[in-house]
């Protein structure tokens, strides 16, 4: 067989190898940002107005914790968005940026717009998780007020959602309950912690939302921790969500505070290395970054 007949097999190799080279969605996925940044960038060279591209590397940016440089990117993907829910989304994506700063307030004010939009579409579910979402930020930047503000708001605002079924109530129910025992929790009032554990604990027991049960030992560790319990604690924190980097990084702190060194840094290794643009990955990420930087420890 002569040479040209290859060619079509050759070209088709190529483009193969080609159509498998990584996306930067993928590129942030698995933990290779700088590549990720780079693919984003290049993108933006030919296709300046990308949403994608310009959300892309802003999420890369935060993930490098380079905050301040990512805003511009986020700020191009808002104005470049399509539809009124594209942008929401992409005001949402730099509120979580603003959370991985530590900074409620600016998140605060990209958050509100996003829950006007959901309440102008009568989307009430997604205004009341926007508005736990911010409240989350809140928390772990250590706004108490605005914490307990939002979250009342995310409550109030998914109980407006029309011919609600009585499993959805038990959500926003549990929701609440497991924000205000952490919240009581941070500000030292554990009896007010515990009557809210207890009340959400009556919720799931309820049998409507099953789904929710892996979060309750996430609410029983946090209480524990701020507790001083540190072998309660781990009891707990050992049974969420082993995939959450919040918990990794509560659970780093609970050793930490037992001067289990070691066992510390196992944990906020695994937090340090989160790669999702996230609530729980905003608080967790950099904690856990600043913690085994000021140990020395290399990641």
């Amino acid at each position: 067989m002569g040479r040209a007949a290859r060619l079509p097999f050759v070209l088709a190799a190529v483009f193969s190898l080609a159509a498998e080279q990584p996306t930067g969605a993928q590129l942030v996925n698995t933990g290779h940002f700088e590549e990720a940044l780079a693919l984003f960038r290049a993108t933006l060279q030919m296709e300046p107005r990308s949403v994608e591209a310009n959300n892309g590397a802003g999420v890369a940016l935060d993930l490098l914790g380079r905050y301040g440089e990512a805003r511009p990117y986020f700020a191009a993907a808002i104005k470049a968005s399509r539809t009124p829910l594209e942008k929401a989304l992409t005001e949402r994506a730099m509120a979580i940026g603003y959370g991985f700063a530590g900074d409620c307030a600016n998140a605060e004010k990209l958050e509100n717009r996003a829950i006007s939009f959901y309440e102008e579409t009568l989307d009430f579910p997604n205004a009341g998780d926007v508005a736990d979402e911010l409240a989350r930020i809140c928390l772990d930047a250590g706004d108490l007020d605005r914490a307990s503000s939002w979250y009342q708001k995310g409550h109030d605002e998914g109980l407006q959602e029309p011919r609600i079924p009585p499993a959805r109530v038990d959500l926003w129910e549990f929701r609440l309950a497991h924000a205000k025992g952490r919240i009581a929790a941070v500000r030292g009032k554990f009896a007010e912690a515990r009557k809210q554990a207890q009340k959400a604990r009556a919720i799931l027991d309820r049998g409507r939302i099953p789904e929710q049960e892996e979060f309750f030992p996430y609410l029983q560790g946090y209480i524990a921790f701020y507790g001083r319990e540190y072998g309660d604690a781990l009891s707990a924190l050992h049974l969420a969500s082993q995939r959450d980097p919040y918990i990794q990084c509560l659970i780093a702190r609970t050793y930490e505070a037992m001067d289990d060194r070691a066992r510390a840094v196992e944990f906020y290794r695994k937090a340090a290395a989160a790669t999702a643009h996230s609530v729980p990955a905003a608080y967790a990420q950099p904690f856990a970054r600043r913690k085994l930087a000021e140990w020395n420890v290399v990641r």
